[in-house]
């Protein structure tokens, strides 16, 4: 069965614009618990644009599904989640400057890095799952770094989902497959919402878990929270 972890930061950035504490974050998150989220995602980025990193130890406090914390590993995020120790850390080679992820980790390039850093997550229990683009020579690498899982970075997936979805899915399902060979656990996630998120889980029905943030709340304007996320879990279930 694929969990839904619901990405909260696009609530922060609302309760940001104001300056005060509505939406409240934390509530938020046991909402979305309370309405059927399987896992919450936050993503601290260093200018704190919208989950600031007090969030993430608030929150820390009261997600009672798996908590994933992700982010660039500079030596900030890597204390905040030894102390923390979510459910999952997940590793994204954003730079600070970054609107949002715009790719995965080149994992040739960065292996001893990747194997570094994971060893130091697993030293505090933490599992590891590391954001990746859907191109086979990345994925050994991958495995070598000792990660658990990887997540597959789904925005051109999203793209080419509309002229032609057997097209957009297929280089996802050779990578999946290949992951599942070497024993990596699967995530998803970036740009998946109502229309695509079905056709990716019937193609790959073992993905573990798939994040998803912007779309779902921007679908919570016109459906409300709980029947939305109640909605991408259908998605997920029916098929």
């Amino acid at each position: 069965m694929t969990k839904l972890s619901v990405n909260i930061n696009k609530i922060a950035t609302l309760r940001n614009a104001r300056g005060a504490n509505n939406p409240n974050v934390v509530q938020v998150a046991k909402d979305c618990e309370r309405f059927g989220a399987e896992g919450i995602t936050v993503h601290p980025r260093p200018d704190e644009r919208h989950i600031r990193f007090q969030d993430v130890l608030d929150l820390s406090e009261v997600v009672q599904t798996e908590f994933n914390i992700e982010g660039y590993p500079d030596r900030r995020f890597m204390d905040l989640v030894k102390r923390v120790k979510p459910a999952q850390a997940t590793l994204v080679p954003d730079p600070p400057e970054a609107i949002t992820s715009s790719t995965g980790w080149d994992t040739i390039t960065h292996l001893t890095m990747l194997q570094d850093i994971v060893s130091e997550l697993h030293g505090s229990g933490v599992r590891v799952s590391i954001f990746i683009n859907p191109e086979a020579k990345y994925f050994t690498p991958a495995k070598e770094t000792g990660t658990d899982r990887v997540e597959l970075y789904t925005e051109p997936y999203a793209v080419g989902f509309p002229k032609n979805p057997e097209a957009a899915v297929a280089p996802y399902v050779e990578v999946a497959n290949l992951a599942r060979e070497l024993g990596l656990g699967l995530n998803a996630g970036h740009d998946l919402d109502l229309h695509n998120l079905a056709f990716l889980k019937k193609s790959i029905p073992f993905l573990d878990e798939v994040s998803i943030g912007h779309a779902l709340i921007c679908d919570a304007l016109y459906y409300g929270l709980e029947n939305t996320i109640q909605m991408y879990r259908r998605k997920l279930e029916n098929v």
